[in-house]
């Protein structure tokens, strides 16, 4: 049955198994996070040599893990059998192997906990084999992100670790890392990793332990684009195209376009008050201000000029205008943003 990923999990911490979960989907941080406790947690260690069995889709087939699904434990009380990469496994997509599966999920063993790790693709909805996982088993569709639900994600997550953390600085990682969840959890873990007390997480700590320039950063450039401050502005993209690898053109451009798309949905906000645009742009209200100081300089004429020099730019910085190095690309964007 359809599950959320934190039902889930809370199910395990509390011992609760299941013989069959299969976990798809576009966001491989949540089905790393379940398979990797059932694989730490399930069966105790000592017991993980005859009764652990991990293999990837690429190397494998159907009725070799069903076959080693049908085992029963040596001297345990279950085994625990997790297929990585299950997208990759090599009859998946025959009509004997499915039928195989199938009848495995309507009569799975008990003893067995049989997990597939299916990333990055879906099963067809329609086919009698996805209809009969999502009833019959743990079935779990992970999906990526939004950019306007990472800053929630990272509070909650901070939350979880019994850390407090400033507006500012969950800004400051949902720009410089985006909707890579499994490299903002690991980012995360990392900067906890010195503090001993709950101490609150504020920008400058941000930029000490995860290497982010506190003044040269995509967020400072678009503060000082909405502002139309152009010395700000100029030695912010100046720093970036001196150091092109640790500020690659393409992720910028792609949150510069996200910002001003936002702007523009300011201009055509019925509802002008600061609650009414964070409602409107799904932003913290803390941030509302910037959006709208960015709608007065900037109007809506400009807005859309905007938006044709961020894909001038994107094209550019793919090669496909002209063979120009990134840091010109940059400079030539900003330019055009602050004076058109």
């Amino acid at each position: 049955m359809a599950q959320t990923a934190d039902s889930v999990l809370k199910d395990l911490k509390a011992n609760k198994y299941s013989p069959f979960y299969f976990l798809q989907g576009d966001e491989p941080y949540y089905i790393d996070l379940i398979s990797e406790y059932i694989e730490n947690h399930a069966i105790e260690p000592e017991q993980r040599g005859f009764n652990q069995t991990v293999v990837y889709g690429k190397d494998t087939n159907i009725m070799n893990i069903l076959n080693v699904a049908r085992r029963f434990p040596v001297m345990a009380q279950r085994q625990v059998v997790i297929v990585k990469e299950a997208q990759e496994i090599t009859d998946l997509g025959q009509e004997k192997a499915r039928n195989m599966l199938q009848n495995y999920c309507l009569k799975p063993v008990p003893s067995t906990i049989l997990v597939f790790c299916h990333k990055y693709k879906k099963l067809d909805g329609r086919s009698k084999l996805a209809q009969t996982i999502a009833k019959e088993t743990i079935f779990i569709e992970t999906k990526k992100l939004y950019d306007n639900q990472i800053p929630n994600w990272i509070t909650n997550y901070f939350q979880d670790k019994h850390f407090k953390i400033t507006d500012k600085a969950v800004i400051l990682l949902s720009e410089y890392i985006g909707n890579d969840l499994s490299r903002m959890a690991n980012e995360i873990d990392k900067l906890l990793i010195n503090f001993t007390e709950k101490v609150q997480i504020t920008e400058e700590l941000v930029s000490k332990f995860v290497g982010i320039s506190k003044e040269y950063n995509t967020f400072e450039l678009q503060d000082a684009l909405s502002k139309k401050d152009v010395l700000k502005a100029n030695k912010i993209v100046n720093y970036f195209a001196s150091n092109p690898k640790s500020n690659p053109i393409i992720p910028i451009i792609a949150l510069l376009y996200s910002y001003f798309t936002k702007v523009m949905l300011v201009h055509h906000s019925e509802d002008k008050s600061k609650q009414g645009i964070a409602k409107t742009l799904g932003v913290n209200p803390f941030f509302a201000d910037d959006y709208i100081v960015a709608s007065k300089n900037y109007p809506i004429s400009k807005i859309i000029r905007i938006v044709s020099f961020l894909h001038e730019a994107d094209l550019s910085s793919k090669g496909v205008n002209a063979n120009v190095e990134e840091g010109q690309i940059l400079k030539e964007l900003v330019f055009k943003v602050l004076h058109t």
